[in-house]
């Protein structure tokens, strides 16, 4: 089995998969079905002995968190955790003071940050590789593990039609993203005034991403081989909770809605699920569902990710 990275991706940032060419986020899914496999069978390789990886977190998390520090340890490295009230992120110190410390410590950073500009201003003074762990703007990571669990359940994915129910949020605007690399038809069904940011929409169907945008959730769902959806209040939006409860009535997912999936139709959610808003928990708890797989594969698709961005052909 080999574990080793790749040139091309190694020392590299991970802030968005539009950073990534299809040849590239292909061999993150190659690389973290592989480890996978390979861990399951008993192959316990240790190619980020004596590596670090720095964790900040301005967010709660629990896939985050817990998926990035065991993906260290499984492969021989480990990870320090640094929260807010730790480091007072652009608080207590610059971030570019905190991107000049860390870099003389660790071999990689992982940030979970509010804002996207945090992630991109520590890109630019860290020397070593910054990858996205969530922004209000992106969400890379779950995407990955999002394919990696499609791949296992179709095969190949070209064509594969997805339906997006629910908020143009950053894990929407990583689907989007990985339009671009996949060939799946992707409809997102939004109320109107909750679309993803044209930044994000315009560049992928320009590079011949098959994106549609629709207002009734179940037109979208009919027919399509993927039902996913993701909470309609992220955090920071705390204040728009009522207005946002109000704009996305009748879009709550339940199984009944799964009838009009096709025959394969699966459901997704990139969890922490909000019964009774997106969905219920019958959606997420039926036989249909694949959202534990999904969180799952967190940890297989991270653990690819900071091999190929951390690792050495040594």
């Amino acid at each position: 089995m080999d574990v080793t990275s790749i040139d091309a991706l190694r020392g590299r940032d991970l802030l968005s998969l539009q950073a990534l060419n299809r040849e590239e986020f292909q061999q993150l899914l190659a690389c973290a079905l592989e480890l996978k496999r390979g861990w399951k069978d008993g192959f316990r390789p240790q190619p980020l002995k004596h590596k670090t990886l720095a964790m900040i977190f301005e967010k709660q998390s629990l896939r985050t968190r817990t998926t990035f520090d065991i993906a260290m340890y499984q492969l021989g490295g480990q990870a320090i955790l640094l929260n807010q009230d730790t480091i007072g992120l652009g608080v207590r110190e610059s971030l570019r003071d905190i991107a000049h410390n860390l870099d003389r410590w660790v071999e990689g950073i992982m940030a979970r940050t509010h804002s996207h500009d945090t992630l991109v201003e520590l890109a630019v003074h860290a020397t070593v590789p910054v990858i996205n762990g969530l922004s209000d703007l992106f969400h890379p990571c779950q995407l990955l593990a999002d394919h990696l669990t499609l791949r296992e359940v179709f095969g190949d994915v070209e064509g594969l039609r997805v339906a997006f129910v629910g908020d143009g949020n950053n894990v929407c605007h990583s689907h989007i993203n990985a339009a671009v690399h996949t060939g799946i038809s992707l409809t997102i069904a939004c109320p109107e005034g909750y679309e993803p940011e044209a930044d994000v929409l315009e560049p992928a169907r320009k590079k011949g991403a098959d994106i549609t945008i629709v207002r009734d959730p179940k037109a979208a769902c009919r027919g399509a081989d993927v039902l996913y959806t993701d909470v309609w209040i992220s955090m920071g939006q705390e204040q728009e909770t009522e207005k946002r409860r109000r704009a996305f009535s009748g879009y709550t997912v339940t199984p009944e809605w799964f009838d009009l999936l096709s025959d394969r139709g699966i459901f997704m959610h990139d969890l922490p699920a909000h019964y009774g808003e997106e969905c219920s928990e019958e959606a997420v708890y039926h036989p249909q569902s694949h959202v534990f797989d999904q969180a799952e594969n967190r940890l297989h698709a991270q653990k690819a990710v900071l091999l190929q961005l951390l690792g050495s052909s040594e």
